[in-house]
């Protein structure tokens, strides 16, 4: 019998929850105390690493720290279900047979699973989209392109000829950082680019995803403008002030975070 998504989001939060108390954890001792197999504990880890919340060792996994300021470390649970809240919001603005864009954001990549709108396509540069659960008659459409690890993002001159040849009804992005003075922004330039012809592609709204952790950040590569975005979609989590100066500006959309996995 197939596990459904929300079981295996619910023991992965888990995972992750003894992870942040642990700052470790053994395979063998993990599938004992979560009652499944090792295999099924590997793929859990798997999938963890690949979001960037933890390293990966023989036999086990160490959970990744990364302070953004503020004392807390932004790859805990509590974060994931910021970010699934966000996810939810934005699924719901899927309508059918509407034509997507999503980048390489976990936040965006994560609306998937939550559209119930029927004949969607998406198209992004987001390899993760293959293992992601969706409708059966969604349809996945790959930029192509060369790909970039560890986030396993399709950037390039090839990705870039493609992404110039479709336009899209909605785009669903995610970024490393936003703020009133620089705009959206991310860490890699190759993705800043792909990012930026996904905002310009689009002939209806075009969503910004962003967690409390991405308010008032300042990254290297700016690829969009306030101006561009039709709706910031964050959570109540973040600064109020920083939130504030953005509305001035643009349209934002905060969420209560979720208690439990749906």
């Amino acid at each position: 019998m197939r596990t459904s998504r929300s079981a295996v989001d619910t023991r992965r939060i888990k995972v992750l929850g003894i992870l942040e108390r642990a700052g470790f954890v053994k395979v063998n001792q993990l599938a004992q105390q979560m009652g499944v197999s090792p295999l099924t504990i590997r793929r859990d880890l798997d999938a963890l690493l690949n979001t960037g919340k933890i390293d990966r060792f023989y036999g086990g996994a160490s959970l990744v720290k990364y302070d953004d300021g503020s004392g807390e470390n932004i790859f805990s649970s509590g974060f994931t279900l910021n970010k699934l809240a966000i996810a939810q919001y934005a699924a719901a603005l899927v309508e059918d047979g509407d034509t997507i864009f999503i980048n390489t954001s976990s936040t965006a990549l994560a609306i998937l699973p939550y559209i119930t709108a029927k004949q969607v396509t998406v198209i992004t540069n987001n390899v993760k989209a293959v293992f992601s659960e969706h409708r059966d008659d969604m349809i996945l459409v790959f930029t192509g392109g060369e790909l970039r690890l560890p986030k396993e993002a399709m950037v390039g001159d090839f990705a870039l000829n493609n992404l110039n040849r479709v336009t899209a009804s909605k785009c669903f992005l995610g970024c490393n950082g936003i703020n009133t003075e620089e705009g959206i922004t991310t860490a890699v330039l190759q993705e800043a680019t792909i990012n930026n012809l996904m905002l310009t592609r689009v002939t209806g709204p075009r969503y910004i995803l962003a967690d409390k952790s991405k308010i008032g950040r300042r990254l290297n590569f700016i690829y969009g403008r306030l101006q561009d975005i039709s709706l910031l979609i964050t959570d109540t989590e973040a600064s109020e002030a920083l939130v504030e100066e953005l509305r001035k500006k643009i349209g934002v959309v905060q969420v209560e975070p979720l208690k439990h996995l749906p």
